[in-house]
């Protein structure tokens, strides 16, 4: 997977494709959960939407069904 450069408040940031990947595991840090996340380009990605993944552990987009399951 390669790595997009952008300029957030003038520092570098490396970001990743959105919805490159199929699986993600997250961790309660990565909470509240959205899709795509944070540190993702969204210029080629679906509107933001948040998922519950608490209850049962896993969740999936909507948009770009990716499932997210959550490791800690």
């Amino acid at each position: 997977m390669s790595a997009i450069a952008a300029s957030v408040s003038g520092t570098a940031v490396r970001l990743v494709p959105a919805n490159a990947e199929h699986r993600y595991n997250v961790t309660h840090a990565d909470l509240p959960l959205s899709c795509p996340m944070p540190g993702m380009s969204l210029w080629n990605s679906h509107p933001k939407v948040y998922l519950s993944v608490e209850a049962t552990g896993t969740a999936q987009c909507p948009y770009c069904s990716a499932v997210y399951t959550l490791t800690d």
